[in-house]
């Protein structure tokens, strides 16, 4: 039986990008509208300046999925991914070292986000993660509507542990988390063993105070833009 488990934010955790808006960049250029991307950002801040909440601008953005095929996106998720393989520096190689190592010790390891699953899913697979915890658009006669229900961020990340800690038997007082953002802050409290990765002002402060551990911002230069294949055209065989 597993006597723990090991809760991994994804962006900016254990990957040193956002995953979203990574794909999406790369969706929007392979599809010849780069355009999109570029609109989808501006509303993205223009809805932060407002001071629309974590939740909000996190329902509002997978708007711009709205229509899409759920097998398309799944498939540009796999290419996507790994074109950021190819790229190197994808992982923060110390997050992955100990997921590594609590996968090893068979803790059950959960991979907790934002992102959705034509991201997430080829994440999943590549470190082994037993469970993935994630943002769940609406999906509609297998395209996705855009809409949101609950998304997959802040609080509702230590309710999901919780029910995931619940569910197989698991002492949540055992358990590691792994966060770089404030709004980890519910999950790293959760846990007996919360580890702080990078410098956020609020959870550095806290690991600080309260003894957590802490692993600071990875050292490495910003990872260069994608090299896209050209987009297909109408036509072309």
């Amino acid at each position: 039986m597993t006597r723990r488990a090991a809760f991994f934010d994804v962006d900016g955790t254990l990957l040193t990008v956002t995953s979203l808006f990574r794909f999406l960049a790369y969706d929007c250029a392979v599809r010849g509208q780069p355009e999109s991307y570029v609109d989808a950002m501006a509303d993205l801040d223009r809805r932060k300046a407002a001071g629309a909440s974590r939740v909000e601008a996190n329902r509002a953005f997978y708007g711009v999925f709205a229509g899409r095929s759920v097998a398309d996106l799944a498939t540009g998720g796999r290419r996507w991914f790994d074109l950021e393989r190819a790229l190197g520096g994808l992982f923060d190689p110390r997050v992955l070292t100990m997921l590594h190592a609590h996968a090893a010790g068979g803790d059950l390891v959960v991979l907790l986000s934002g992102s959705f699953a034509p991201c997430l899913a080829p994440i999943a697979r590549l470190t082994g993660a037993d469970v993935v915890v994630c943002t769940e658009p609406e999906v509609g006669e297998g395209r996705y509507t855009g809409r949101v229900a609950d998304p997959m961020v802040g609080p509702r990340k230590a309710v999901a542990a919780a029910a995931v800690a619940a569910e197989h038997g698991i002492d949540l007082a055992d358990c590691f988390s792994y966060g770089d953002d404030a709004s980890d802050r519910a999950v790293l409290e959760l846990t007996g063993c919360p580890v702080v990765v990078g410098d956020d002002p609020d959870l550095t402060e806290r690991a600080a105070r309260l003894g957590w551990r802490r692993i600071p911002a990875f050292a490495a230069a910003d990872r260069p833009p994608l090299t896209l294949p050209q987009p297909v055209k109408a036509g072309t065989p």
